[in-house]
C-alpha cells in the first residue's frame, strides 16, 4: 500500500469517530485502531509458527499429553451406550419454552429423529434430534448451561 495512501487513512481516523477501520487490498491487509497513540498494522502473508519444537520441551508435553487420555479413561468408561454430542456451541435448554414440559426425561424411550433438545446459538433456537433410537438413560447437562462443540448431552442405550 502506498505510504501516502496509509498516512491519509491514519488522518481520516484519527479526526473523525471511527476506532477501527480495516482494508484488504491485493497488496496486503491495514489495520488501524484508534486509542491512545495510533497503531497501525500492515501485513501481506500470514505469519505461521515454527514447525518444529525445542527438543527440551518435547518431553514435559508427551507428559501432559500421555496424562489427558488417563485422566478421561475412567469417565469414558461410567458413559456406557451411545452419547448425544452438541453439534455446536450454544446454550442447552431441555423444553421449548421455560414453563414446558422437557423434551425428554431420564427413562423415557426415543425413535430416531425425536426432538430431545434446544440449543441456542447466536439467537437461534436449533432442535437437536436424537441420532439414535432408544431410551435416555442419562442428562449430562442442566437446563440453561452453555455446552460446547462435542460436549455430551444424553447417553441413550
Amino acid at each position: 500500500m502506498d505510504l501516502r495512501k496509509l498516512k491519509t487513512l491514519i488522518d481520516l481516523v484519527s479526526d473523525s469517530n471511527v476506532s477501527e477501520l480495516e482494508i484488504t487490498e491485493a497488496e496486503g491487509k491495514v489495520r488501524i485502531v484508534k486509542g491512545g497513540p495510533a497503531m497501525v498494522q500492515a501485513y501481506s502473508h500470514p505469519v505461521y509458527p515454527p514447525m518444529s519444537a525445542p527438543v527440551q520441551s518435547a518431553a514435559p508435553a508427551a507428559a501432559a499429553v500421555a496424562a489427558v487420555p488417563a485422566a478421561a479413561a475412567p469417565a469414558e468408561a461410567v458413559a456406557a451406550g451411545h452419547t448425544v454430542k452438541s453439534p455446536m456451541v450454544g446454550t442447552f435448554y431441555r423444553s421449548s419454552s421455560p414453563g414446558a414440559k422437557p423434551f425428554v426425561e431420564v427413562g423415557d424411550t426415543i425413535k430416531e429423529g425425536d426432538t430431545i433438545c434446544i440449543i441456542e446459538a447466536m439467537k437461534i433456537l436449533n432442535e437437536i434430534e436424537a441420532d439414535k433410537s432408544g431410551t435416555i438413560t442419562k442428562i449430562q447437562c442442566e437446563n440453561g448451561q452453555a455446552v460446547e462443540y462435542g460436549q455430551a448431552l444424553f447417553i441413550i442405550e
